[in-house]
């Protein structure tokens, strides 16, 4: 197996075709780890924990302690990120090495089927999976190129004072609330009516609604026309000023381009996605595709479990593995966390004929002391005489790592009444989920 791409599911797929006792390589233009861990959830979720950190020390006071912040070095805690980043990637070449899969650094390009070209070196393979990942997005308007990327963000050697994120999407939405709470003062630019468009409006209303408390303008139905390089925006709402960085978080697209794709017959859709069945089989009954390329379900998470279902099949006799895309748990990394499971109410509602709501809203514990609280609020959507969950949406402190467990009761197809036969632990604010009425 040749995979194009050491992200998490280029990887995946060798360390797993490796154990069953196959040779194999992954070739990469950039750095070992791809998105996730270079420019992705991994430096991301540091960046979170910053942020939390400093939400925690501005609420301390609410418990009785008489705390300062003295300052805060951005400086310091972009070194420390990115030196535990470089830890991450320096451990894989070991670790590949250990497996016996080679590592290529370039970029590969497909010849025909079987035939991999990196620089003037050409590899061959039985099997070979695409897994190039993707790349922000850049819309093609005038003065696009005075606002950075989610890449550009992490390498920022400043807070910035001010700064416009465009893009009301989980990106936006995440890079909004991690700096907001660090100090900088956060506009949000968004084309629709809401913030996380498809996702359930509980949780839009409730985001919104903590956003604005804590201080973060919000500006939806709003086009951009163009950026000057004095960065003002120029949007069909009017002109907006005073930014010392912009951000476009308008969403990713997949790196297909030059890949050589034509050259082994292999298939695009009109986005640029290459299209495969579930088996993760492209057109062409060698070449498969997994990950953000596939256009299915952009998470890290995702990409693992394909590739290693993918090597499961072809090479451990396996015949029918493969990943169900149904109920994809998600969290989003706001400031407080989103987690979803299934089908939002509006979906529901247009695939069921019987479906019953369930829903929370509260402050949470956590929030009784302080003088800013947020609002914690959940939903279960339930289907049928049974009322099986088919959905669950989380907003408010430790969605993220609360919906892990119920994600499994979910995927199982869990009923309400079994989830209102567990016993509560009391006090959390998970208790809700199993307390509902």
């Amino acid at each position: 197996m040749i995979a194009i791409g050491a992200g998490s599911g280029g990887l995946s797929a060798v360390e797993r075709a490796s154990e069953y006792g196959k040779k194999c390589a992954v070739i990469e233009v950039k750095t070992v780890g791809g998105t996730c861990v270079n420019v992705g959830c991994v430096p991301k979720k540091v960046m979170w924990f910053a942020a939390n950190t400093a939400s925690h020390i501005k609420n301390a006071r609410g418990f009785g302690f008489d705390i300062q912040q003295k300052g805060f070095s951005w400086q310091e805690l972009k070194n420390k990120r990115d030196d535990y980043i470089e830890g991450i990637t320096d451990w894989y070449d070991g670790y590949l090495k250990d497996l016996g899969i080679d590592y290529f650094q370039g970029f590969a390009k497909l010849i025909d089927k079987n035939t991999v070209s990196v620089g003037d070196k050409k590899y061959t393979a039985q099997h070979i999976v695409l897994a190039p990942g993707g790349e922000p997005l850049v819309p093609n308007l005038d003065g696009s190129e005075y606002g950075i990327t989610s890449d550009g963000f992490f390498e920022l050697d400043t807070l910035p004072n001010k700064v416009a994120i465009i893009g009301g999407g989980y990106i936006g939405v995440e890079l909004a609330g991690l700096l907001n709470s660090l100090g900088s003062r956060i506009e949000i630019f968004a084309r629709y009516e809401k913030l996380l468009r498809g996702f359930d409006h509980i949780i839009q209303d409730t985001l919104e609604k903590d956003y604005l408390a804590q201080g973060i303008k919000i500006h939806t139905n709003t086009q951009i026309n163009s950026i000057s390089k004095d960065l003002n925006i120029d949007t069909d709402c009017g002109v907006f000023s005073g930014f010392d960085q912009i951000i476009w978080a308008v969403g990713r697209k997949p790196l297909t381009n030059n890949l050589g794709l034509h050259s082994a017959g292999v298939n695009i859709n009109s986005k640029g996605y290459i299209t495969t069945d579930k088996f993760q089989t492209t057109n062409i009954d060698n070449i498969f595709a997994i990950g953000d390329v596939t256009g299915q379900a952009a998470l890290t998470p995702v990409a693992i479990a394909a590739g290693r279902r993918l090597s499961d099949r072809l090479y451990n006799g396996m015949t029918n593995r493969h990943l169900n895309y149904k109920n994809i748990p998600t969290v989003i990394f706001s400031h407080p966390p989103i987690g979803t499971i299934g089908h939002t109410e509006t979906e529901a509602k247009e695939k069921f004929e019987k479906v019953k709501v369930y829903k929370s809203e509260f402050t949470p514990m956590s929030d009784a002391l302080l003088k800013h609280k947020t609002t914690t609020a959940m939903k279960l959507i339930c289907e049928g005489e049974s009322e099986v969950v088919v959905g669950c949406h989380i907003i408010g402190h430790g969605a993220d790592e609360m919906l892990q467990g119920f994600a499994v009761a979910i995927k199982m197809g869990a009923t309400k009444k079994q989830f209102d036969d567990t016993v509560a632990i009391h006090p959390s604010s998970a208790e809700e989920l199993v307390t509902m009425r």
